[in-house]
Formats: structure tokens, sequence, C-alpha cells
């Protein structure tokens, strides 16, 4: 028996060439397409991070979820098990959370500005307005952060961290504007979920 088809007119001989050259031209096409996505996958810089918050007993309080934009960076803030008040929030220079949290450095702050959204010769690219947590210890807010990148700045070696504070950012006294202790902190990891 042969494995080979007999081909009995000149149609389906054409019909042949033309399937087989499909099949080729097919093949070649999700090659390219393959190699294109998995190039474009390990070139296309990270535009998403989280980071999990925990509080100075190490029990997890919420999180912080941050998306680059083209204009900026958007976190989005949903925190429990906070105490009532206004709460300073920054961006801390190191991806390190042991209590009390002075591992993670001082504010996020690569041009050297003062701290402060209120001096004139602020503000820290870490610095952001205060948030206020009601009496059920919950919020969830946006806030948008034009001075921040994550795949240039906030992902590198030593990372970055989130940081609440006990207090409130005056806005105005330099390095850390009075906020107090540092009550949460989350350390920033690329890719959503931590």
């Amino acid at each position: 028996m042969s494995i080979f088809r007999t081909v009995s007119t000149r149609a389906e001989a054409r019909d042949l060439r033309s399937q087989a050259a499909l099949a080729g031209l097919l093949s070649a096409i999700l090659a390219v397409t393959g190699l294109a996505l998995a190039s474009a996958a390990s070139a296309a810089p990270e535009d998403s991070a989280s980071a999990a918050m925990v509080d100075a007993e190490g029990e997890p309080v919420g999180t912080v979820e941050l998306t680059e934009t083209p204009h900026g960076t958007l976190l989005i803030v949903s925190l429990e098990n906070l105490p009532e008040g206004v709460h300073a929030f920054h961006v801390h220079e190191t991806g390190s959370c042991e209590p009390p949290f002075t591992s993670a450095g001082g504010h996020f702050n690569p041009t050297g500005a003062k701290h402060g959204l209120e001096v004139p010769e602020g503000m820290h690219a870490g610095d952001m307005p205060n948030f206020h947590v009601p009496s059920s210890g919950e919020v969830t807010l946006e806030v948008f952060n034009a001075q921040l990148t994550l795949s240039d700045e906030l992902l590198d070696d030593d990372g970055a961290a989130i940081v609440v504070h006990a207090g409130a950012d005056d806005y105005r006294s330099d390095p850390a504007g009075d906020a107090g202790d540092r009550i949460a902190c989350g350390v920033i990891k690329g890719g959503t979920g931590g």
C-alpha cells in the first residue's frame, strides 16, 4: 500500500499545492507573531505594582495598587483596621518594612527637593495628600502622583515602600512633615497581587 495519494486531475494537484502553500504561510505567520509577542512581553516596562500593607504587629491592613499611566502613577488604596483620624501617606525610598518601619528609609526623593506640598522648594516625589480614616477604620481612595513612575524608579534594586503615619503631614516641615510614627507599611512589588 502506497503512502502517496494519487492525483487524478490538474485541478486536484493545484488545490493540493494551494493548501500546502497556505499551510506554510499560516505557520510562518504564527511563528513571527509568537516571536513578536514574546519579545514585546519581555521588553514591556512594568506598568502595575502593589503593596500588601501590614501594621506594626505584622497584621494585614489592606493593599495599595499602583498603575503607571502616561502622566504619572495612580494609587488605589484600600485599608482597614487603622486608627480614626488624619494620616500622612508617603512613598519611601527603600523596599523594606521591618517594624517600626524605619527600614523603609526617608521619603522617595530622587531630585533632592525639600519636603512639603506648601514649600516653594518642595515637594518630594513620594509626598502625597493626607487621608481621613472614619471611625470604622476603613478607607478606600484614589491618589494620583505625577512624579512617580514604576518602570524607572520604584521597582529598582532596593525597591520602595508605601508608609502610613500616625498623624497628619503638615505639608511644610522637612524632612517628613512632622507626621509621627509609622503605623503601616507595604513593599511595592511588580505586578498586581503583591
